[in-house]
C-alpha cells in the first residue's frame, strides 16, 4: 500500500476518526474545520476525490459525505492510528481487576471477556491456553475411601484439573501414598501431552505375588481418567462476554445478519480455531473483507495472545464492527493481555 502524502493522510484520519464517532458520512467542510490544514474546503474535496479513487474512502449516496472503506480503515490502523492509550479510569480498572482476582481458571477467563466487553463495549472472546501445551506444576493422588482416589494436577496456566478413579478392590494406605509419589515424579515439569498417557508406569508382574504392580496400577488409572476428562472438556475453553453488543449494533451492518454472528459466537470450536489461524506473534488486526468467513466481511477483530510463564498461552479479543474505535480496541486488548498472561504466570 502506497505511503500517502501528509495532507492526504491527515484527510483521511479526520474521516475514519469522525466515521468512528458520529455513525455519519463526513463532509468537506466538517474535515476542513477539524484537520486544522489550512486549506479551502475545494482543496479538501479535491483530495477526498483522490482516495476516493484510490480506495480509501467510499460515497455511500451521491449527496452525502465519505465513509472508510476497508482498506482506508487497514491504512489508519498501520499508519496514523499509533499506540492508543486507555483513559486512566479503564486502565485502572483492568488493573484492579487483575490485582484482586482470586478466580479459578475458568472463571477468570470467563470474567476477563466481560472485563473487556464492557471495556470496549464490543463483544469480547478470550480463548484458554491449550491444556496439552502446558506444563504440569505439580500432581498429586489422595485416598478418598478405600476404593476411591482422587488425582489431582496442578498446571503452569494456572488451572486445577482432578478427577475422582473408582477401584474394584481396595487401595490401601501405603500404595495410595506410593502411588502418589511415582504420580508426581512422573508428571511433575514435564508437558501434559508427554506424560497422561505414556507408558513410564505400565503395570507388571510382581515376582513374588504374581499380579499387577498395585501402584503402577493406580497410577495408570489416574492418568486415564485424567486423559479422558481433558479430551472431554478441552473444546470448551472459549469464553465470549458482551456477546449482545453485536445486536445492538445491528445498524453498523449492511449485509451481515446479526443473528448469524451470535450463532457464530456459540461454534466455540470454529472460533476459537478461526482466531487462532488470525493470531499473529503480537497484536493483530483483521479487517472486514481480510476475514475469510463471509459472516465476518462487515466485522473486525483485534486479537493479542497471551503468554503463561513466557509461553504462548491463549488469545485475546474483540469482535465489534468495522466501524470500530481502533485505538482503543488495541489498547485494551494489549493492556488485558498482558495482565492476564501475568496472573496465570504467578
Amino acid at each position: 500500500m502506497t505511503e500517502l502524502d501528509e495532507r492526504k493522510a491527515a484527510v483521511l484520519r479526520a474521516i475514519v476518526e469522525q466515521y468512528v464517532d458520529t455513525a455519519q458520512p463526513v463532509g468537506s467542510q466538517t474535515v476542513t474545520n477539524t484537520t486544522g490544514l489550512g486549506v479551502s474546503a475545494a482543496t479538501v474535496r479535491n483530495e477526498m476525490s483522490l482516495l476516493e479513487r484510490e480506495g480509501y474512502i467510499a460515497q455511500p449516496h451521491p449527496s452525502a459525505g465519505r465513509v472508510p472503506t476497508d482498506r482506508g480503515y487497514r491504512y489508519y490502523v498501520d499508519h496514523l492510528a499509533g499506540s492508543g492509550q486507555l483513559p486512566a479510569t479503564e486502565r485502572r480498572r483492568i488493573v484492579d481487576f487483575f490485582s484482586s482476582a482470586t478466580l479459578a481458571m475458568d472463571q477468570l477467563l470467563s470474567q476477563t471477556s466481560h472485563l473487556l466487553a464492557g471495556v470496549t463495549a464490543h463483544a469480547a472472546v478470550v480463548v484458554g491456553p491449550e491444556l496439552q501445551a502446558v506444563v504440569v506444576r505439580a500432581a498429586n493422588i489422595v485416598l478418598l475411601q478405600p476404593r476411591v482416589v482422587l488425582a489431582v494436577v496442578v498446571l503452569s496456566n494456572g488451572a486445577v484439573e482432578k478427577e475422582v478413579v473408582v477401584f474394584d478392590d481396595d487401595v490401601s494406605d501405603d500404595d495410595a501414598a506410593e502411588a502418589s509419589i511415582r504420580f508426581a515424579q512422573q508428571l511433575g515439569g514435564r508437558r501434559l501431552a508427554d506424560v497422561l498417557v505414556g507408558d513410564d508406569d505400565a503395570p507388571t508382574t510382581s515376582d513374588t505375588r504374581e499380579r499387577p504392580d498395585r501402584v503402577a496400577e493406580i497410577v495408570n488409572a489416574s492418568r486415564i481418567a485424567l486423559q479422558t476428562r481433558l479430551d472431554e472438556h478441552q473444546h470448551d475453553a472459549l469464553y465470549v462476554g458482551g456477546a449482545s453488543r453485536l445486536a445492538a449494533e445491528h445498524d453498523a451492518f449492511v449485509t451481515t445478519n446479526t443473528a448469524r454472528l451470535l450463532d457464530l459466537l456459540e461454534q466455540h470450536v470454529v472460533l476459537a480455531s478461526l482466531m487462532r489461524e488470525l493470531l499473529g506473534p503480537g497484536l493483530t488486526v483483521c479487517i472486514g473483507s481480510e476475514n475469510t468467513s463471509l459472516d465476518l466481511r462487515e466485522c473486525s477483530l483485534v486479537l493479542a495472545p497471551y503468554l503463561v510463564e513466557g509461553e504462548p498461552g491463549g488469545t485475546v479479543g474483540v469482535l465489534g464492527p468495522t466501524r470500530m474505535d481502533y485505538r482503543k480496541a488495541q489498547a485494551a486488548v494489549s493492556a488485558v493481555s498482558q495482565q492476564l498472561g501475568r496472573q496465570l504466570s504467578r
